[in-house]
């Protein structure tokens, strides 16, 4: 649980926009995994309560830009450019080529994105 949340610390308030470096697999998963499950719990009370759908929205549109960062981040740790985001705009095949190289092992030594993340 502690991992959980010092991963979406940093995902959200310290690398808020950051687009460079580089993120370890587990620092990514752990960051969708409680994303996912903050996402969930407020899209339920927002269907029992129509007062939650707004603060749902609000939530989404906030954690957008550090969500796309951390996938971008990720792939760098994998040694590709975070472009390859838009492969999941692909039907089907994209997702989960995206799956693929999200879930891949990082470089072990630097690369031309920098040093390999700390965890």
């Amino acid at each position: 649980m502690d991992k959980m949340i010092t991963a979406y610390k940093s995902a959200v308030l310290d690398n808020y926009a950051n687009f460079s470096g580089r993120l370890s697999v587990p620092g990514y998963w752990w960051f969708f995994l409680a994303n996912f499950i903050v996402g969930i719990v407020l899209n339920v009370l927002a269907q029992v309560s129509g007062i939650f759908l707004v603060l749902a929205l609000v939530y989404s549109l906030a954690v957008l830009i550090p969500g796309i960062g951390a996938g971008i981040r990720r792939l760098h740790d994998t040694g590709r450019s975070g472009w390859w985001l838009l492969i999941s705009l692909v039907p089907l095949v994209g997702i989960i080529v995206l799956i693929v190289f999200l879930a891949s092992s990082g470089d072990e030594g630097s690369n031309q994105y920098g040093p390999p993340p700390v965890e």
